[in-house]
């Protein structure tokens, strides 16, 4: 319990020393109480998996200004809802000329506020799934709950230890390429391939001097042996994300999972 208090109290400490550091940036402010609410996940979100993955937020904090400021990028669609309205993020995948790829590979992420402007749900498309599997994607976002924070980086650095392990399948190499087809580049290492993919965003609008933002670089990562894919990483509207799947793995499927094969 001692500890559980002097955890929160320490992050109520650095949430007032942020407050005086960033001179009026109340973004950072309610950035970081999201993260806050991370601690309690199913007090304060909800998932729902159909043909998109949905993070519900239960208690909105950020408002749609927020992810302007943070990501300096605006959506590629500004649609009206009967909540409120829906920012959805055009990701198409391109060549080394940032040309776009025919037959079409694209997929969206989606920001979805109420009529106060505040973000009440957070949904992927079912292409994104192919390289973020639902369930290995809930847990990961799990996670951040007592992640530590980099300062420097502006990161999150999550803390699978305290979560407990999953059983699921982890995608095969020749599913994650029929959603995806050939990637830009293949880096070939000892025991592990990495595919690079590029993803072009659709926007109407960069701040200056962010340009680079629009162009985000997939990189997953193949298990030579098993051919599974083991992780992903990448940057989405100006969001890092990157999740080790093996991490959330129970001992026992992982064991069983990298087992060789009987001649």
């Amino acid at each position: 319990m001692k500890t559980g208090i002097l955890k929160h109290s320490l992050r109520i400490v650095f949430l007032l020393a942020l407050a005086a550091s960033l001179s009026g940036c109340m973004y950072w402010i309610r950035a970081y109480q999201v993260y806050l609410q991370m601690d309690d996940f199913d007090r304060n979100f909800s998932v729902e998996t159909n043909d998109e993955f949905i993070l519900h937020f239960k208690n909105p904090i950020l408002y749609s200004k927020d992810f302007v400021s943070l990501s300096k990028l605006y959506a590629s669609q500004d649609d009206p809802t009967m909540e409120g309205r829906r920012w959805r993020y055009w990701f198409r995948k391109v060549d080394g000329n940032n040309r776009l790829i025919k037959p079409e590979v694209k997929f969206y992420s989606a920001l979805h506020f109420n009529k106060e402007n505040r973000l009440i749900a957070w949904s992927f498309s079912s292409l994104f799934l192919a390289i973020a599997p639902p369930k290995f994607l809930e847990i990961s976002l799990r996670s951040i709950g007592g992640a530590e924070i980099d300062k420097e980086k502006q990161q999150l650095k999550a803390n699978s230890a305290l979560l407990e392990k999953i059983s699921a399948d982890l995608p095969k190499k020749a599913a994650v390429l029929a959603q995806l087809g050939e990637p830009f580049e293949i880096k070939d290492e000892i025991e592990q391939e990495i595919y690079i993919y590029r993803f072009l965003l659709e926007t109407h609008h960069i701040e200056k001097g962010y340009e680079d933002r629009a162009l985000n670089e997939v990189k997953i990562t193949f298990d030579k042996k098993t051919q599974e894919l083991v992780r992903m990483a990448g940057r989405f509207a100006g969001l890092k994300v990157s999740i080790n799947y093996r991490k959330f793995l129970n001992e026992s499927q992982d064991i069983a999972q990298n087992k060789p094969e009987q001649p």
